[in-house]
């Protein structure tokens, strides 16, 4: 490392041309090739996945994606000879246009259930060419433009399905912006010098700028899904302004020891650059371990955010000592500077807040204890409620063309008509046929069901299908009840003897069929990260306690994490505050990607908090005193960088896309509970009632695994092990 560290100083100008360079060019090609994400569900093995193969097979017109046009009026009704004229005519134009395989028209003779009963409300079936993602943008986004032409004063036109979400905005660059504001502030206040606080921001910036350019190029040959770049500035401004605050505050307290500038730098990049990179490694390889699970829908998500992640930290330990060198002495405030010029070199010693908290652990460590654990279990209560499922048109944002479409079918035919199930069989012999609507009469009296639109078959009559409209929601928990039950009990009794076997699809049953099958798998998945987080932290304190209770302690953070989004996003909690439109579970597939994050953001946190410890514990052999002396020389670069992440979380959560409010309000509260509950009063409490307890290994296991040293080279004595760099605020 500090051969790199002393390079990238030397060469800074060619580092910072080249990172320069590689943002020039990405952003270029990117813009030039535009992007290509998609939201898709490979599930081969659910009932959905080979419903939708034999349509592709064998009934290709019913395969495409289907969106919908859906025209109200505000006085009279949908089938007015003048609204028929507008909406008859808009709709020939859009069956026109390219990648547009049908237009199924309410007007039709077959399209009489497309009419609601009050002919308010009227919807027209758009049959793509390609599956759900695949089809061009511009080409859906021009069906858009050609219908909402068609509104008039008494006409109101929306459009709603997957294909047209997509086309919604993710733009999140208000959020990014106060974002950045935030860390700039609690950076400004925390450091007292201007160019301290640009420095992280600087670096964090560039890299996420490289890594949003590189997803949307990775999009054109990977499936990714459409909020992955935002989600990327997400990680990005989070981790980036994390990682370069380590190595800055070291470089800072080097200074202020009398170090000149470049043995200030190569220093902070040997030390606490060692933490970035581990802890950039540990978030990617909990990333990428999302291709165990075998859905192929993470695997886009996850190639993506790790690219950002290492972006952010390669960022930091080559472009940051280089930004160091063009700024010298300038990271300190002016006072910091007049006081090493007038009063020499200083150590920095930790006195005030951090002291005085630190000591008061040591001497009564059993009820901060009790008191952080109870808090932590309370915060995490709600998660025994928890539904994880996928979200709906209902919580589109505010103005978008997907909510109106989805407000105007609700109000005209229920809101099961959102998202429809989908009877697929297929028939070996035509009197196969009779037995397939026999079994569509049995799943229309069935409660929980609207009405079953008339059996279609294809040209050689081989395949049969069904429009199954539920009475609620594609979101809600019936619906997922419902699929469940048509296939266990209604479906199996009304086929039975008959030779068919009926299948339930369409995009709602996909979308139950992926939260059913990622949600089995969530435990492996958590098991998994748990285990390699314990082995590695093994290596790296050489203790068998301090693994375990690191272990114990993530899965208590995300736990936290889990109960608050329930609570806000299923039980209403600060809907207005977060400017929620309605109740939605938890993305089915968030706490994979969350656990991914929060697993090397609090591993960042413990190396931090635990190697200081461990310092000391290898200078004195005194258990109290390691803790104590570990907790206040890290407590303020840790819940300093805790609040800037915090708040950088917090301000996605302001967005409109309700997947990112997710991301930023679970990771904020995670954020939240990790550093200022678990590492700052629960992790010292408890390493104090456990005592030289903590660093316990077996010899023979110690003779086994490998050492990792993330911090340099070890401190031997106690002048070493006290010339510590804290950040100081001024």
């Amino acid at each position: 490392m500090s051969d790199l560290a002393r390079w990238c100083f030397r060469h800074r100008r060619i580092v910072l041309l080249a990172w320069i360079l590689a943002l020039v060019v990405t952003a270029a090609a990117s813009r030039s090739a535009g992007s290509s994400f998609a939201t898709k569900f490979q599930l081969p093995s659910t009932q959905s996945a080979q419903a939708l193969n034999l349509l592709q097979k064998d009934f290709p017109a019913a395969s495409g994606s289907s969106d919908q046009i859906v025209v109200a009026t505000r006085s009279g009704t949908v089938t007015d000879p003048a609204v028929k004229a507008a909406v008859s005519k808009m709709l020939s134009q859009v069956a026109s246009l390219p990648d547009v395989r049908a237009v199924n028209s309410p007007y039709a003779p077959s399209g009489r259930q497309q009419v609601s009963k009050d002919a308010k409300v009227a919807f027209a079936t758009v049959v793509f060419d390609g599956q759900v993602g695949s089809n061009p943008k511009a080409d859906v986004a021009r069906v858009v433009s050609t219908a909402e032409a068609a509104r008039g004063s008494n006409l109101q036109v929306a459009l709603g399905g997957q294909d047209i979400e997509q086309l919604n905005s993710q733009a999140g660059s208000s959020s990014t912006i106060a974002g950045v504001i935030f860390a700039l502030i609690v950076l400004g206040l925390a450091f007292g010098a201007l160019f301290s606080a640009f420095l992280p921001i600087i670096t964090a910036l560039i890299a996420i700028g490289i890594g949003t350019s590189v997803t949307t190029l990775l999009s054109h040959v990977l499936s990714i899904a459409d909020f992955a770049t935002l989600l990327g500035v997400l990680i990005g401004l989070g981790v980036g302004v994390d990682y370069s605050l380590f190595i800055l505050t070291r470089h800072r307290s080097a200074l202020k020891a009398g170090r000149d500038v470049e043995a200030a730098a190569v220093e902070a990049i040997n030390t606490s650059g060692r933490a970035v990179f581990f802890a950039g490694l540990t978030v990617c390889i909990a990333l990428m371990g999302q291709f165990v699970l075998g859905l192929s829908f993470l695997y886009g998500l996850a190639i993506s955010a790790s690219v950002t992640v290492l972006l952010t930290m390669f960022a930091s330990i080559t472009l940051l000592p280089a930004l160091l060198g063009f700024f010298g002495p300038k990271v300190l405030s002016r006072r910091e500077r007049r006081r090493l010029a007038e009063q020499g070199p200083e150590v920095d010693h930790v006195s005030g807040l951090w002291n005085r908290w630190s000591t008061f652990i040591e001497r009564r460590p059993t009820l901060p204890a009790v008191i952080a654990l109870l808090a932590v279990v309370a915060i995490g209560l709600p998660i025994f409620t928890l539904r994880l499922g996928l979200d709906d048109a209902s919580s589109d944002p505010p103005g978008s063309t997907t909510l109106a479409a989805y407000h105007l079918l609700a109000q005209g035919f229920g809101p099961g008509f959102n998202g429809p199930l989908l009877l697929v069989a297929q028939l070996p012999n035509p009197a196969d046929k009779a037995a397939f609507v026999a079994v569509t009469r049995d799943v229309a009296g069935v409660p929980g069901v609207v009405s079953v639109a008339p059996a279609v078959t294809n040209p050689a009559g081989t395949v049969a299908i069904a429009t199954v409209y539920p009475s609620t929601s594609p979101q809600a928990a019936k619906t997922t009840v419902l699929v469940d039950h048509l296939r266990s009990e209604v479906i199996p009794k009304a086929e039975a003897g008959s030779g068919l076997d009926v299948l339930v699809g369409g995009q709602t049953a996909i979308q139950t069929d992926f939260a059913h099958v990622l949600a089995s798998k969530l435990i492996y998945f958590v098991l998994a990260v748990v285990v390699l987080g314990f082995i590695l932290l093994m290596a790296v304190f050489r203790s068998l306690v301090v693994p375990l209770v690191a272990s114990v302690m993530n899965i208590l953070s995300v736990g936290a994490s889990l109960g608050i989004l329930n609570a806000v996003f299923e039980w209403g909690w600060g809907h207005s505050l977060f400017r929620i439109s309605s109740k939605v579970p938890v993305e089915v597939f968030l706490p994979v990607i969350l656990l991914s994050i929060l697993f090397g953001l609090s591993m960042d946190y413990e190396v931090f908090l635990v190697s200081r410890m461990r310092e000391e514990w290898v200078a004195h052999r005194d258990a109290s005193r390691a803790v104590t002396v570990g907790q206040s020389a890290t407590g303020r670069v840790i819940t300093a960088a805790a609040t800037i992440m915090i708040l950088v979380f917090a301000s996605f959560a302001l967005g409109n896309n309700v997947v990112i409010k997710q991301f930023g309000i679970g990771l904020a509260g995670a954020i939240l509970v990790d550093a200022f509950i678990i590492r700052t009063v629960l992790v010292p409490s408890i390493m104090h009632l456990l005592g030289d307890a903590n660093w316990w290994l077996p010899g023979w296991l110690d003779r086994l695994i490998p050492h990792l040293n993330v911090e340099g080279a070890e401190r031997s004595s106690v002048s070493d092990a006290d010339d510590e760099p804290v950040l100081v605020a001024p």
